[in-house]
């Protein structure tokens, strides 16, 4: 993924459609580094979306709704007071870097024609978005305050002469004449390998189009400069200046590369990209529309990983709890089981009051329990009488068998608490969209696992989805639930008392209803039906796993059961492969 020279040679392509009839109506900052502009431009509304982020800086068109601050920010109000109402008269990329300059006509006070630039550097951790008077070449404000303290080679404040980030003795790759200029430029390089000697050499190449080059030149692209053969580097600058005239031609093919199998997108190009001819290329209609495809799917990944991983986080810590406290209870357990042990010494004292002298420390009776009659010698408080003593045995008898009951109580309670908990974790892996965990996070705030957060800004949810549904063999429904809320849904609302509903036995999984609406289902239905629960359960990838089924009328949810929670009886039991290559002949339905 890199937001090369290219990518912005063509957005700057894209973007000078522009130039003609263009407005700035709006100026909004919905995120610290990021700028949103509203522009009317041949009477159609669009909105440039201007990002200074670390991670995934960018300029491109978009169509999302953010939400934006109560109170605009310093530098939105600084954008709005020179920019608002003025008009877009050029757009420039300089010397092929990965920045973008907006020349804008405005009208001061006194109706003065004045002109600024907005200029954005997608650089790394070094992105910015500058405003500088075009007049004087002086620095107006910037999103990102650059003082002396954080860089001693280009600071970025008011009133400073705006000046260009240091090329780091790059080349601007269109400028290169021939061979022997092209030689001489990489001589610097001869040490290092091909691929990163064209990154390094030269301006807005990223490593993605390097290695490209090194593709189409059919050269390896570890092989060191210095031992190219001359016919070698003859055919590395034919594929470098072959590459580079689609930019001067402005012959862009937006594309993004998806790795179908995962369901991940890998890379993105502004023209074709051979080495990556094992992924499915996807064409957009556009290089904002394939930017913002591609930085939207990256950030729902990104949100779903760390949201994931903080549901993943505090469940995990809950659990931890609960397994030591079953531990505890257990150990608990085995203290209360010596309560029958206290009930025989208090007969046994009471059948032989008569041998006890109060003041005595022990004494020795026969126990009449014992089929061989032995003798056993029992404690005793000097302090108290005989009859006091008895007494004494009996409340430890009745404390521990009341604690027997009590232990007995909070074992089940904790384990139905693991039961649940552990569900919730197969869930959250089972989560393919953001409204899935927003789903989990939801129902832990219903049942006080979570707290609410009252003051947490809304996130917006990209797609909404509900449980999974599949095809079997011959033709029957099967729906798959993804968390407890769908899993409650498709046994307790969709089911009807004839289909038949399938759970991974012992273990936490999703609920997987087959429909059969009123036919009898074959065997491979139900095959099917069982390996899907097995798939989507804790014994995902596991061989031999039992799964329970039974028609959904002997399914039963108990009164005050936690989402997601029921019970069954009159169930058969199959043994079914949980892997994912046993699931690949069973038809998805999108």
């Amino acid at each position: 993924m890199a937001l090369d020279g290219l990518v912005v040679s063509s957005l700057v392509y894209e973007f000078k459609e522009l130039l003609n009839f263009n407005r700035i109506e709006k100026i909004y900052q919905p995120e610290n580094d990021e700028i949103i502009i509203n522009i009317r431009s041949n009477r159609k509304g669009l909105k440039l979306l201007l990002s200074a982020n670390s991670n995934y800086p960018r300029v491109h068109f978009t169509t999302a709704n953010k939400e934006n601050p109560t109170t605009p920010p310093t530098f939105c109000m600084l954008l709005r007071k020179y920019l608002q109402g003025g008009k877009i008269v050029d757009i420039t990329q300089p010397d092929f870097e990965r920045i973008i300059k907006f020349k804008i006509e405005t009208l001061d006070e006194l109706n003065t024609v004045k002109y600024r630039e907005l200029i954005i550097e997608m650089m790394g951790r070094h992105s910015n978005i500058i405003l500088i008077d075009c007049e004087d070449n002086k620095i107006l404000d910037s999103i990102k305050r650059i003082s002396f303290d954080v860089s001693r080679y280009r600071q970025v404040l008011p009133g400073l002469k705006y000046t260009m980030p240091p090329s780091k003795d790059k080349y601007n790759p269109l400028t290169v004449e021939n061979l022997e200029d092209f030689k001489d430029k990489l001589s610097n390089q001869m040490h290092a390998s091909t691929i990163k000697g064209l990154y390094t050499a030269f301006i807005g190449i990223s490593p993605l189009v390097a290695r490209e080059i090194c593709f189409l030149a059919g050269l390896e692209e570890d092989i060191l400069l210095s031992h190219l053969l001359d016919h070698e580097f003859t055919k590395l600058f034919s594929s470098f200046s072959s590459f580079l005239t689609k930019a001067k031609n402005n012959n862009f093919q937006p594309s993004i590369y998806i790795d179908q199998q995962e369901s991940k997108y890998i890379d993105f190009s502004v023209v074709p990209i051979n080495h990556l001819s094992t992924y499915h290329r996807q064409e957009a209609t556009s290089i904002s529309s394939m930017l913002e495809t591609f930085y939207l799917n990256r950030d729902l990944k990104e949100r779903m990983k760390q949201k994931s991983y903080d549901l993943r986080k505090s469940i995990t810590t809950k659990l931890d709890r609960l397994y030591n406290k079953v531990q505890n209870l257990h150990q608990d357990f085995k203290k209360a089981e010596k309560a029958e042990s206290h009930k025989i010494k208090g007969d046994l004292l009471t059948a032989n009051l008569y041998k006890i002298q109060k003041g005595d420390a022990s004494v020795e009776v026969v126990d009449f329990y014992d089929e061989a009659q032995k003798t056993v010698l029992i404690s005793l408080d000097k302090r108290l009488s005989p009859s006091k003593n008895a007494q004494n045995y009996y409340k430890k008898y009745n404390k521990a068998k009341n604690a027997l009951i009590e232990v007995d109580k909070q074992v089940k309670k904790a384990k139905e608490e693991i039961h649940y908990l552990e569900q919730i974790v197969v869930n959250i892996d089972q989560s393919t969209y953001l409204s899935d965990l927003e789903e989990i996070q939801g129902e832990l705030i219903e049942t006080g696992y979570l707290k609410k957060r009252s003051n947490k800004k809304k996130i917006a949810t990209f797609k909404k989805t509900g449980f999974l549904k599949y095809k079997t063999s011959e033709g029957l429904e099967l729906l798959v639930g993804k968390n407890n809320k769908q899993n409650d849904e498709i046994t307790l609302k969709i089911a009807t008392k004839e289909d038949l509903w399938f759970h991974v036995k012992d273990m936490p999984g999703s609920h997987v209803l087959l429909k059969l609406e009123g036919i009898t289902p074959s065997n491979t239905s139900i095959l099917e039906a069982a390996t899907l629960a097995a798939y989507y359960s804790k014994a995902k990838n596991s061989t031999k796993v039992p799964v329970d089924y039974t028609e959904k009328k002997n399914v039963r949810k108990p009164k005050g059961a936690k989402p997601g929670m029921v019970i069954y009886d009159n169930y058969s039991t199959i043994l079914v492969d949980g892997t994912e290559k046993s699931i690949e002949n069973i038809d998805k339905v999108d």
